[in-house]
C-alpha cells in the first residue's frame, strides 16, 4: 500500500475519521500528570495499545501514536531524552498492531507536538530534535507524520523544513487558533495558512486542531477551506475543561460533537476528529454520523456473464414512459412530491394525486424515507397512486434501507408493478432522522444502483444471470447545485450519467444563479434536469429549511423577503411569488419542476403549476 497515494485518495473522495485525544484519555484511564505519558509506550504498552484498540473499534481511519511530546528536549525535563528514540519506535509499533489488525485500511500517524514554548525560535537543537523523532517515526513504519498544536506560522516553516530531508514521507501541518481565529500571538489564518515560502515540501493537508471547542472550530473552518486548495483536517476539543474536585474534565457529549462534526463536512473539510477531551465514545458517534455522509463511491462488481447469457438492448427510453415520452420530446413537465404517510391509511394521498391528475400535473414524486424517517413503503404507495388515480409516478429509490439482494428484489417489484420511473438517492444516514438507534446498510450509493438498473434493462441481474423480460425502468438521480463542494457535486454527477442516469431532479433550489451555474458544468452531457421548487409555507418554514434540510441553501433576500411579510397566508402567498419567480428565471435552461407542497398542501404546489 502507498501510504501517500492511498490516504490522498481518501481524503479527497470520502471524510476520513482520525481519533481523539492520547494524553486527556490516558489521565481518564487513572494514570496522573505527574508522569511522562510517552514513556508508557514502554513501561504501560498495554494501556496504550488499549486507548488504540478502543479508537480504531470506534471508526477511526487513522490512529495517531502517544508522542506528542516524544523529542529529545520535550523528554529532557523527565530525564528520559537519551530514550526518545526507543519511545518514537514503541509507540509506531503499538499503534501498527492495531491498524494491521483492523480488517480494514488504517492509517498510522505519527504524531510531533510542538516544541517547548522556551525555545528560541531559530535554535538549532529544536531543528534537530524534530529531525530526529522523524527519522525514529519514518524507520519505523508511520504512514505519515502529523506535526499537530503548532503554535505559530514560524513552527509550521520549521516543520516543513524538517520534511526536506524526508522527500518521500507525507505529512500534515496542524496548527491551534483561538476563539478570534488566530494564533496565540495574533496571527490570522490567512498566515497560518498561506502558501509555504518556494524550496518547502507541500503537506498533503492543513489542519485545525485544540485551543477550542466544536463552535469556534466551525469559524475558522469555514474560512480556512476558502484559504487553501489542499485537504483540511479539524480536530476540535470537547468544549473547555471544567474543574471537577481537582479533576480536569470535559463536558462536550459524543452527539453534540458529532452535530459539529457533519458541520465541519458540509462547509467542505475532508477530516474530522478530536483533540483534549475526546474519547473513542466521541469517535464512535462522529464516525456513525458522517461514514454514510462521505458517500463514497462504491463500485458493482461486474460479475462475468453465466453461460449463454447475452446482454439485450434496452427498450428505447421515449417508448418507457410518459414521463420519459416527454422529456425525450423535450416538452415542459411538471410534477409535485409529497410524503407517503406514517400510517397506512392512503385515502388522503389518492384524493391529492387525484386533483393533480385532473389539474394536469404530469407525474407524483414519492419520496423514499426522506430525512431517515419511516413512513409506508413508497412502492406500495406508488402502486396503488398509479392504479387508483390514473397520475405516474416518480418513486424515489434509497440505499439506505436495502443490501443488494433486497435492492434487486424491490426493484423486479416495481418492473412487476408498472413503475418505470425511478429517481435513485443514497440517503440521508439513520443518525439525521427519528430513529438514530437503526443501521444504515448502503451496500452501494445512488452511483451504484444506476449501474444495478442498466443492468436489469439489459436482461442482466447483479450475479450474472438473465432475467426475461428485461425491466424497462427510467433511471433518475438528484442533484445538489448549492452543494459546498461543487466540484466534488459535479463529478459524481458525470458518475451517475456514465453509470446510466437518464434524467435528473435537483434538491429545492433557492439560488437561482447557482443552479444556472452547475447546468452550464454539466450542460454537455445532455440529460434533461428538473428543478426542485419548494414554495415556503412561512418565515419559519424558511428557516427550517435553512438550518435543518441537508443540501439546501436559502440565500439572506429569501429570507428577507419571507420575513418582511405578517400574516400565515400572506407569507405562503410570497413564498409562491417567490418560487415562481426562479421558475421564470431558468425555464428556458431546464426540462421542468418538481414542485414540494409544504405539510401536503397541494394547492400551494399548484398555485406555482399554474403560473
Amino acid at each position: 500500500m502507498d501510504p501517500v497515494k492511498t490516504l490522498s485518495n481518501a481524503l479527497s473522495e470520502g471524510t476520513v475519521i482520525f481519533d481523539g485525544a492520547i494524553g486527556t484519555e490516558v489521565y481518564r484511564r487513572g494514570v496522573f500528570t505527574n508522569r511522562c505519558y510517552d514513556e508508557l509506550c514502554l513501561t504501560d504498552a498495554k494501556l496504550v495499545r488499549a486507548i488504540h484498540d478502543d479508537y480504531c473499534e470506534a471508526g477511526a481511519d487513522v490512529l495517531t501514536t502517544n508522542t506528542f511530546g516524544a523529542n529529545a528536549l520535550g523528554l529532557g525535563k523527565f530525564g528520559l531524552g537519551e530514550q526518545a528514540d526507543a519511545i518514537n519506535r514503541a509507540a509506531v509499533a503499538l499503534a501498527r498492531e492495531t491498524a494491521d489488525a483492523a480488517g480494514r485500511p488504517v492509517f498510522v500517524a505519527g504524531s510531533i507536538g510542538p516544541l517547548p514554548a522556551t525555545l528560541p525560535e531559530k535554535s538549532g537543537d529544536g531543528m534537530a530534535a524534530i529531525a530526529a523523532q522523524v527519522r525514529s517515526l519514518t524507520e519505523a513504519g508511520a504512514d505519515l507524520i502529523f506535526f499537530e498544536t503548532q503554535r505559530s506560522r514560524t513552527d509550521l516553516e520549521r516543520c516543513a523544513a524538517v520534511m526536506g530531508d524526508f522527500a518521500d514521507m507525507p505529512f500534515v501541518l496542524s496548527c491551534t487558533v483561538y476563539q478570534n481565529g488566530e494564533s496565540a500571538s495574533g496571527e490570522p489564518l490567512a498566515r497560518l495558512l498561506a502558501p509555504l515560502p518556494e524550496g518547502l515540501p507541500a503537506p498533503l493537508a492543513w489542519g485545525l486542531n485544540c485551543g477550542v471547542g466544536p463552535d469556534a472550530l466551525l469559524a475558522a473552518a469555514e474560512q480556512a477551506v476558502r484559504l487553501i486548495d489542499l485537504p483540511l483536517i479539524v480536530q476540535p476539543n470537547a468544549g473547555v475543561p471544567k474543574d471537577v474536585e481537582g479533576r480536569q474534565l470535559y463536558m462536550c457529549s459524543p452527539s453534540y460533537l458529532a452535530s459539529y462534526a457533519q458541520r465541519y463536512v458540509e462547509v467542505g473539510v475532508s477530516a474530522v476528529g478530536g483533540c483534549c477531551g475526546t474519547s473513542p465514545d466521541h469517535i464512535k458517534e462522529i464516525a456513525q454520523r458522517l461514514k454514510p455522509l462521505a458517500r463514497r463511491k462504491v463500485d458493482i462488481p461486474r460479475v462475468a456473464l453465466q453461460d449463454n447469457v447475452a446482454e439485450q438492448e434496452p427498450t428505447p427510453w421515449a417508448d418507457r414512459s410518459r414521463l420519459a415520452s416527454r422529456l425525450a420530446r423535450g416538452q415542459w413537465v411538471t410534477t409535485v412530491e409529497i410524503l407517503p404517510p406514517r400510517g397506512y391509511d392512503l385515502t388522503a394521498t389518492i384524493a391529492k394525486a387525484k386533483k393533480l391528475y385532473r389539474q394536469g400535473v404530469d407525474a407524483l414524486n414519492l419520496p423514499d424515507g426522506p430525512r431517515a424517517s419511516s413512513r409506508m413503503s413508497p412502492l406500495v404507495t406508488a402502486f396503488r397512486v398509479q392504479r387508483e388515480a390514473q397520475i405516474e409516478v416518480i418513486l424515489h429509490f434509497c440505499a439506505r434501507d436495502r443490501n443488494l439482494i433486497g435492492m434487486q428484489a424491490d426493484l423486479l417489484a416495481c418492473a412487476a408493478c408498472s413503475i418505470p420511473n425511478i429517481l435513485f438517492v443514497t440517503g440521508d444516514p439513520p443518525k439525521l432522522g427519528d430513529y438514530p438507534f437503526a443501521s444504515g446498510v448502503f451496500d452501494v450509493d445512488s452511483i451504484g444502483m444506476c449501474a444495478i438498473q442498466d443492468r436489469l434493462n439489459r436482461g442482466i441481474d447483479i450475479g450474472g444471470q438473465a432475467i426475461n423480460p428485461k425491466t424497462n425502468a427510467v433511471i433518475g438521480v438528484g442533484a445538489d447545485p448549492t452543494a459546498l463542494d461543487q466540484d466534488r457535486e459535479v463529478r459524481r454527477f458525470r458518475e451517475k450519467v456514465e453509470a446510466g442516469a437518464e434524467f435528473a431532479i435537483t434538491q429545492p433550489v433557492f439560488d437561482t444563479d447557482a443552479l444556472l451555474r452547475f447546468l452550464d458544468a454539466v450542460e454537455d452531457l445532455h440529460i434533461p434536469i428538473m428543478a426542485g421548487i419548494w414554495p415556503l409555507a412561512s418565515f419559519r418554514n424558511a428557516s427550517f429549511m435553512q438550518n435543518e434540510v441537508p443540501g439546501v441553501n436559502v440565500p439572506d433576500e429569501v429570507m428577507k423577503r419571507m420575513a418582511s411579510v405578517d400574516g400565515k397566508d400572506d407569507q405562503r402567498q410570497e413564498g409562491i411569488a417567490i418560487a415562481r419567480e426562479m421558475v421564470d428565471r431558468v425555464r428556458d435552461r431546464i426540462a421542468g419542476i418538481q414542485v414540494s407542497a409544504p405539510f401536503g398542501n397541494i394547492d400551494t404546489a399548484l398555485g406555482v403549476i399554474r403560473a
